[in-house]
């Protein structure tokens, strides 16, 4: 079967599956050595009709916990949120996804989502790829979703930190003392990547102060140079957008285990391109198996996040609201229909 627009008129359906540590037969399947993720998002086909939903701030349309169209199996693209995401920030992205053939997993990453922070960094970017080939375990053996979903047959879309997961399922290699290094050296070019939303540097006379502090906590930190890679032979394809690429060996990308697509935006205030896509572009887009899906002059870090969150404000959070002149409307639609275009060229 390969994935296409389907002929029928389809709804988006939605679940939420929810697994606890005492469910199943407790030792974690062979293939991702990791438990199943407490939630699993499930957007899909339904002939159900959608009504308004709100879920925190996102404000969307779709129909909860409806049957799904079909019964026969369909792919599955999984969807790695960002740091501090959820499931909702990629709602819109899902129902192109839908509407191609898809069945869409958006699992929560253990202690680096909307609810807990407590794992950000070098020890989420570890565990997110198991956590995706759990997912496809926890899928296989769910008695509602393993006729409906072919797990053999897996996408990857990653944002963010989720854009890191993407490149390991696509074959990077990466240390935490590449980001370590990139970090030291690259502190006030680079300042987000390794400080995150704590603060920015914002031009004032307390941008030193800040800078000096911050460089005195990463001094020996992040030291680790165990080469890090994960292999599930399930995915086909992957997708990146605006990805943490610094701790990456760029040559481990030069030939990417499967296609590869990436998402760039030229004005990423977090994680600036010269650092991340425009490293793993240099080395990965002219080949065969690469592709750049989306290049946005006027694009910022959070301008692939549809729905919007209502009530962010570029006060809240500067690096993450779109930067003037860009054009949402426009550039999201042509973005989304090109990821769902490329998953049905791979996933066949």
């Amino acid at each position: 079967m390969l994935a296409c627009a389907p002929a029928v008129a389809q709804q988006l359906g939605v679940t939420v599956l929810r697994h606890t540590a005492a469910s199943g037969s407790g030792a974690p399947p062979a293939a991702s050595l990791a438990k199943p993720p407490a939630q699993i998002t499930l957007f899909y086909a339904t002939d159900a009709a959608e009504t308004p939903q709100r879920r925190g701030p996102f404000a969307f349309s779709a129909a909860p916990d409806a049957s799904p169209q079909t019964a026969d199996p369909r792919p599955v693209v999984l969807i790695s949120h960002g740091s501090g995401g959820n499931a909702w920030t990629f709602v819109d992205l899902a129902r192109h996804l839908v509407q191609a053939g898809f069945v869409v997993a958006v699992p929560q990453h253990a202690g680096d989502n909307h609810t807990s922070q407590s794992d950000v960094g070098p020890s989420s970017w570890r565990q997110r790829p198991l956590e995706l080939s759990a997912t496809l375990d926890a899928l296989a053996a769910d008695p509602a979703w393993s006729a409906r979903v072919d797990v053999q047959r897996a996408g990857v879309f990653g944002m963010s930190a989720g854009g890191h997961t993407a490149l390991v399922m696509a074959g990077g290699v990466w240390s935490e003392a590449r980001y370590g290094q990139h970090c030291r050296q690259h502190l006030a070019q680079d300042f987000n990547t390794c400080v995150g939303l704590l603060t920015h540097l914002d031009g004032s006379a307390r941008d030193a102060f800040k800078l000096k502090l911050a460089g005195a906590a990463l001094e020996h930190r992040h030291t680790d140079a165990t080469p890090l890679s994960h292999h599930d032979a399930r995915v086909r394809a992957a997708v990146a957008s605006v990805p943490m690429a610094a701790p990456f060996d760029p040559e481990s990308l030069a030939r990417p285990r499967v296609p590869l697509g990436l998402l760039r935006a030229a004005q990423d205030t977090w994680l600036h391109p010269q650092f991340h896509s425009d490293v793993i572009a240099a080395r990965c887009v002219p080949q065969a198996t690469c592709t750049m899906l989306a290049d946005w002059p006027r694009g910022g870090h959070g301008s692939v996040l549809s729905p919007w969150p209502a009530g962010l404000a570029r006060e809240v959070s500067p690096l993450m609201v779109d930067p003037d002149g860009f054009d949402r409307a426009g550039a999201l639609p042509q973005a989304f229909g090109a990821v769902a275009a490329f998953f049905a060229r791979h996933l066949r």
